[in-house]
């Protein structure tokens, strides 16, 4: 429509909610369909938790909040980073939002010109490039494959960064790859971030508590200290604390940069639920008991899931360090038929016709920007699993 500004046209929607909404309207139809592109745990929210979203509404804690987050939160926020990172920071450096995703937002929108550039690993989360092109930047992608096991190298970092790079957006565990960096090797990418003054690091460390295999989680500014200084770290409570729908995230900062956020912030929403704001203390100052045991039913998951998958002709699944997510290679599938008649052409083609033909709902690669690969998202239980790997391998198995 002509009425529509031109920066609204760079951008698309979401594919995973698209995925998500497109399985809903099958089942709602009387398919049997069996949905994998949520990125959500499938756990109800700890009732530590709830009873302290239950106490601020009895309590009366249900109106405006200071614009960026109540005192308590951001103290709860700084005691969490001291604890779990060994990161120091003061009330004011910290923001809390609804969502990571408003965190993300915030930062570009308060920090990009026109013509600046925004280094992205890709495969990448798929609101990073867009959320980039909404604040006028210029996105540009890494490519990390699988025979990195989905991660950049520092000589692919030096390459992409150019007098205009403004930022780095890093994901780690990924969404959607699951890989995880080790310390050593992020001390790699931010040995070339030293070098690079005007490089300021956006770390999303949203699937911090969900490792596996004896994994120890690392954050750059924690790996780097001289880094600290221009590192944004947001994480929240969405994915350990299974409060996905409580739309609470947070980031702490150099406080220049917090103030241009909570700016942003303030002529957009304002502040965040403020019931969900108390919840959010209970989930980081309360027990962490369920970390441990969620971690080993999604280690479980996945492993399930990898094996399912590589049982699979034409596919190849690695396994991942974290989150809950496996991005497996189609490349075998490339070029075959399946047996309801579609030319697999692309990973779009492979996931709509594994839909259609088997009712399995996952998310193509090229919406995260690396093909030909798929995202499962292991969030459900094992029976659903179970059946999915079942039906996309007789799917594989229909191919010629």
């Amino acid at each position: 429509m002509a009425f529509l500004s031109d920066t609204l046209a760079r951008v698309k929607p979401s594919p995973t909610i698209a995925v998500t909404n497109k399985a809903r309207e099958l089942k709602a139809a009387g398919r049997d369909v069996i949905g994998l592109g949520a990125g959500e745990p499938d756990f109800d929210t700890p009732q530590n938790i709830k009873d302290a979203g239950a106490r601020a509404i009895v309590e009366g804690k249900t109106k405006y909040t200071a614009v960026d987050g109540i005192p308590e939160l951001k103290e709860a926020i700084c005691r969490k980073f001291k604890r779990d990172n060994g990161l120091d920071y003061r009330p004011a450096q910290v923001t809390v939002s609804g969502g990571g995703k408003q965190v993300l937002y915030n930062a570009l929108v308060a920090t990009l010109n026109p013509g600046d550039e925004v280094i992205i690993p890709a495969p990448y989360w798929v609101s990073y490039p867009d959320m980039v092109l909404l604040a006028g930047g210029e996105p540009v992608t890494v490519a990390a494959g699988i025979e990195t096991n989905f991660k950049i190298t520092a000589e692919a970092l030096e390459a992409a960064i150019t007098p205009k790079t403004k930022w780095l957006i890093f994901n780690s565990p990924s969404n959607p790859t699951g890989a995880a960096y080790s310390a050593d090797e992020l001390k790699a990418l931010t040995d070339v971030l030293l070098r690079h003054p005007q490089v300021w690091i956006l770390t999303d460390d949203m699937y911090e508590h969900l490792v596996f295999d004896n994994f120890v989680f690392a954050t750059p500014a924690q790996v780097e200290p001289a880094l600290y200084g221009r590192t944004l770290t947001m994480n929240g409570v969405s994915k350990a604390y299974s409060m996905t729908g409580w739309r609470i995230g947070y980031a702490a900062g150099p406080e220049e940069l917090i103030a241009a956020m909570r700016k942003v912030q303030s002529q957009s929403t304002s502040n965040p639920c403020s019931i969900s704001q108390y919840a959010a203390v209970e989930a980081l100052d309360g027990t962490q008991e369920f970390i441990r045991p969620n971690q080993a039913l999604f280690k479980g998951r996945r492993d399930l899931v990898v094996g399912g998958l590589n049982a699979c002709p034409g596919i190849t699944c690695p396994k991942p360090e974290g989150a809950f997510y496996v991005y497996p290679s189609i490349a075998g599938c490339i070029g075959k038929t399946s047996s309801g008649g579609v030319e697999i052409t692309d990973d779009e083609t492979f996931a709509t016709a594994l839909l259609e033909e088997e009712g399995v709902a996952v998310v193509f690669g090229a919406a995260f920007g690396l093909s030909p690969h798929f995202r499962v998202s292991y969030a459900t239980s094992e029976e659903a699993l179970t059946e999915a790997c079942t039906r996309i391998k007789r799917f594989c198995e229909g191919l010629v």
